[in-house]
């Protein structure tokens, strides 16, 4: 059940308008057979794997608690043998459904280069939607309890809703057990604010879904599909547009399932925040997908070190994070490059930052000025957008053979006369396309300089209120198309 299906908008009201009517003390086991459902309908065996991997996180967190009690004052052996049964369960899980066809490909490969005459069979596994995301997010509840930043979860059904709250299932945000664990103990009552603010955003999500992510997906979908038959320019705009299309889906579903849960009455974690506005790659990765970049940084980074023990090591455990970030997102040597381009432009800028602060000193740069900001930012997306090619190609020897066409058929002459242009197969097209993207980009740049795009709302008065959400309306029908017919309207990051 996809979020901008009319299957969602049948479920979504009636779990709301149930949630809020039955007595407080059912309404947690309503959202946990709701989030089952939610999940089941993609396959009704993908609840058995969530249930799996709940049972197991729960009963590791309760083995820490009384481990903890028994041991006070001793060694924590006996705790981190309870996290490594979890850590072995969930990411044997994780490897078996993700990665095992992979790692036979490459074992076959191995095997075909050194003249073995050995080949296993692929096992053809099919991933279950969202698995990443609710698997981490079991972990990072694992963690924090083996770290006593919290309490283990005594009652089975909180924690079961906890691990399965469906908002946020299958593509997060990746929530930390201190923010949504701690809420779902609370039963929120309605609220009328907390209603409007969740409509309002999940109004936005689809916008940036289906408005923009989608129409761009008509554009650039052709290109990377049969990428030989295309020439440079053609590869370099699809490029420059899959960085859009990728924000504005993954952001759009992040906005539904935040204004989803605001209307329950849950906050969840906010997993972007302009991202294009960052003025370097670290700055970038701060504001791009926030819940997984902090959870590799708090349990694997710090873990690994962090940079306390050392320059050297620093880089190092950088690398290593960003190539498990690129491993995480699939299990392809692409995704992997894509990873490991990232760590490289960050391990780049750390190091590189003495000698860059040295020349500008020298030439006097006012860092403050509007066109060096600037340049930063454009400098920032040519590097992010080189990197996001390894991760739309299909494979990693694709990305370079789009990589080579393009700088050979390069020319100025592209950005001079606007032959990217060309791209689209009409003046509709292009303006359908570019329209909706830079009022999705103008919304961001006000929300980088401050400005409460909602609030401002809010403020007016009624009748202007309701015009802009007529206003809204009419763009998701004029700019998109709703509903399950629609074979574009699938999200992106559910594939991870």
């Amino acid at each position: 059940m996809s979020f901008n299906s009319v299957d969602y908008l049948m479920f979504f009201p009636i779990v709301v308008l149930l949630y809020f009517v039955m007595p407080r003390k059912a309404r947690m086991y309503w959202l946990l057979i709701a989030s089952y459902y939610f999940y089941m309908s993609w396959n009704v065996k993908y609840g058995l794997l969530i249930l799996l991997t709940t049972i197991v996180t729960y009963a590791c967190g309760l083995s820490l608690s009384w481990v903890r009690q028994r041991q006070a004052g001793r060694k924590r052996g006996g705790l981190k043998a309870v996290v490594f049964i979890s850590l072995v369960v969930n990411l044997g899980l994780l490897f078996y459904f993700k990665y095992t066809d992979f790692a036979i490909d490459n074992l076959n490969a191995v095997f075909q280069k050194t003249g073995i005459a050995v080949r296993c069979p692929n096992f053809d596994i099919v991933l279950p939607v969202g698995i990443s995301f609710f698997i981490f997010q079991a972990i990072g509840y694992t963690i924090d309890v083996y770290r006593d930043e919290i309490q283990a979860e005594k009652n089975p059904f909180r924690y079961a809703l906890f691990v399965s709250f469906f908002p946020q299932l299958v593509a997060g945000p990746i929530e930390r057990s201190k923010n949504l664990l701690a809420q779902l103990r609370g039963n929120p009552e309605f609220d009328v604010d907390d209603a409007k603010d969740g409509l309002l955003t999940m109004a936005y999500g689809l916008f940036m879904k289906i408005a923009v992510a989608d129409n761009i997906a008509a554009v650039i979908d052709p290109v990377f599909k049969a990428p030989d038959s295309q020439s440079g320019l053609m590869l370099l705009t699809a490029t420059v547009l899959f960085a859009f299309q990728i924000y504005c889906d993954f952001n759009g579903y992040t906005q539904i399932a935040i204004g989803s849960a605001r209307v329950l009455g849950f906050k969840l974690n906010q997993n972007f925040d302009a991202p294009y506005m960052g003025r370097s790659v670290k700055d970038f990765w701060r504001r791009w997908h926030i819940s997984l970049t902090s959870w590799f940084r708090d349990y694997v980074y710090v873990p690994l070190g962090g940079s306390r023990k050392g320059k050297v090591r620093k880089q190092m455990n950088t690398m290593i994070v960003f190539l498990c970030s690129g491993l995480w997102h699939g299990a392809a040597w692409h995704y992997v490059a894509w990873g490991g381009l990232n760590g490289l432009f960050s391990v780049l800028e750390d190091v590189s930052r003495p000698v860059r602060d040295k020349i500008e000193r020298k030439l006097s740069v006012d860092k403050g000025a509007f066109m060096y900001r600037a340049l930063q930012r454009i400098v920032t997306f040519v590097f992010i957008d080189f990197t996001w090619l390894f991760f739309r190609a299909s494979s990693f020897r694709t990305a370079l053979q789009m990589l080579k066409r393009i700088k050979n058929d390069f020319r100025l002459a592209w950005f001079i006369d606007f032959g990217f242009v060309g791209a689209f197969s009409s003046s509709y097209v292009l303006m359908t396309v570019m329209v909706p993207l830079l009022i999705i980009m103008a919304i961001d740049i006000l929300k980088y300089c401050g400005k409460d795009i909602k609030a401002a709302i809010f403020k007016q008065q009624i009748v202007f209120r309701w015009i802009i959400y007529a206003g809204i309306m009419l763009a998701l029908l004029y700019w998109g198309l709703y509903g399950t017919g629609y074979e574009q309207t699938q999200f992106i990051y559910f594939q991870f």
